[in-house]
């Protein structure tokens, strides 16, 4: 079930409205059943996957605390925890591997083999990913690591802990929920609160414009240049290549804000995954503004556990590259994220060890690193950093990649820019005017919150016909230019493959 589809907007008035009519005692019930029903919309027997991560991990959290409890010898106490641990790793791991990567690894070892001059005949295994799997997998080992480092006490209640894990508006596609954070608000009713329902209506309206208005009009020109590259070469390729991360922003940061707004009727506060990523100065700033869920995953529950920067300025930058290749791979079974992960990697490296020069440059040069000029210089090279990598990120090979950077950089054509030769089947030069303001309405937006500014506070606080205003002109924004705008469908958000 679709966040942008009919079903959902009959589907969460109807799980909100019963979950303020039943009794205390009867929500976290329905509130679970709404969850597995929403996934099951997508292929019911993959329900069976969620309740076994769900099962391995909660007695795991339930074997840790037992052990942390006996009295015995306190070394034996450590070898048990980690081997629980290990086990609850590894079988999760375990599923998530022969669902997502079995077949990308047997056509790794087939070719791997072939260079032996060895034939490996194997045969193609029809696994369908079942969707969100990345995601749950993780957040159910983020808790299983919390209680082991006895951050939390474990979920004795299946239950609460099975909605935990299943909690349908962050359920495919995050944010990555701590259990810290998520647990202890799922386990208490909520009543309810007008505000919350102004709040997050609200909410949901920023994130239905940003997948509906801005990602899937960006989405027209972005695929028809990536689907018929030959046809559109050099200028056409370059200009997609930079449009794309931010179709990719505004469709995730779209779902993960309606995510928000969802929960947020519910009264349970999801956590922020984007914090104005495109406004960094530096790719290290860039990836702590960045799917912010994910990225903090890896560096508590890989990056430090790896020795982080404490063992020494070489290991520093080993252990950045494994976190980043890893997080490369978690994007997909192809080479092309983990080559996608492994530039990211290689520039944060680089721009760390040329830090010391760039600031004695920057002191001969007489350079104000704080002035807004080269601020706006640092941004401006971060995110043509970022789309550049995102040019594997969207190809379907490394070669493809490789060939799209050729195309930009050996065919000159840059008069398409001006001559009409962009506007392409539905994408026509009707859209170029709304397209220029919404996307100065995101800019303005990322700035405000980068100076901690709410927008939706902002608006809240204001009088009755003003906020019914902005939500009706919301609305309609929404319908010309996204439902009834040009190519609308009911499309999956990109990180649903993942």
């Amino acid at each position: 079930m679709l966040f942008n589809s009919g079903k959902y907007v009959i589907f969460l008035p109807v799980v909100v409205l019963m979950y303020y009519l039943l009794p205390a005692r009867a929500k976290k019930l329905w509130l679970l059943a709404a969850s597995y029903y929403f996934y099951m919309c997508w292929n019911a027997k993959y329900a069976l996957l969620i309740f076994a991560s769900t099962l391995i991990t909660w007695l795991s959290g339930l074997g840790l605390d037992r052990v942390r409890e006996d009295d015995g010898d306190a070394a034996r106490r450590e070898r048990l925890k980690k081997l629980i641990v290990a086990l609850s790793f590894v079988t999760n791991l375990g599923i998530l591997f022969y669902f997502k990567y079995f077949n990308f690894a047997l056509d790794l070892l087939q070719s791997a083999l072939a260079r032996l001059h060895i034939t490996l005949s194997v045969p193609v295994f029809d696994i369908l990913l079942p969707v969100g799997i990345s995601f749950y997998t993780f957040q159910a080992l983020g808790y299983t690591m919390d209680v082991y480092r006895e951050q939390i006490p474990a979920e004795r209640n299946f239950f609460t802990y099975a909605l935990f894990v299943s909690f349908f508006p962050q359920l495919v596609a995050g944010p990555i929920e701590r259990s810290g954070n998520l647990l202890g608000q799922i386990s208490v009713p909520h009543k309810f609160k007008y505000d919350n329902l102004r709040e997050g209506l609200l909410i949901m309206l920023w994130g239905y414009f940003l997948k509906l208005v801005i990602a899937d009009r960006i989405a027209l020109f972005v695929d028809a240049v990536y689907g018929a590259r030959y046809l559109y070469p050099g200028a056409y390729l370059a200009l997609a290549s930079i449009l794309f991360p931010i179709q990719v922003y505004c469709d995730f940061y779209g779902y993960s804000t309606i995510a928000m707004g969802s929960a947020k009727l519910l009264g349970i506060e999801l956590m922020e995954n984007f914090k104005s990523p495109f406004l960094s100065t530096s790719i290290a700033d860039f990836w702590r503004n960045w799917h912010v869920s994910l990225t903090s995953w890896f560096k508590d529950y890989l990056y430090i556990p790896l020795g982080g920067s404490r063992k020494g300025k070489l290991r520093k930058q080993i252990n950045r590259m494994i976190v980043f290749l890893v997080s490369g791979l978690w994007h997909g079974a192809n080479l092309t994220y983990v080559v996608w992960g492994g530039l990211n990697g290689v520039y944060q490296v680089v721009g760390e060890l040329l830090m010391p020069l760039r600031l004695k440059l920057s002191k001969l040069l007489h350079i104000d690193r704080s002035s807004l000029g080269v601020k706006l210089v640092q941004i401006s090279v971060t995110f043509l950093l970022f789309a550049f990598s995102m040019i594997f990120f969207r190809s379907s090979t490394v070669g493809e990649g490789l060939a799209v950077i050729s195309s930009i950089l050996h065919v000159r054509n840059p008069w398409v820019l001006v001559d009409g030769s962009l506007f392409i089947r539905e994408y026509d030069s009707a859209m170029v005017l709304p397209m220029t303001f919404f996307l100065g309405a995101l800019l303005f937006s990322d700035i405000c919150k980068q100076r901690g500014i709410a927008v939706r506070k902002v608006i809240l606080r204001q009088d009755a016909w003003f906020r019914w205003l902005v939500f009706a002109l919301s609305t309609a924004v929404i319908l010309l230019f996204g439902v009834w705008g040009p190519g609308f469908s009911e499309a999956n958000f990109i990180y649903f493959q993942f």
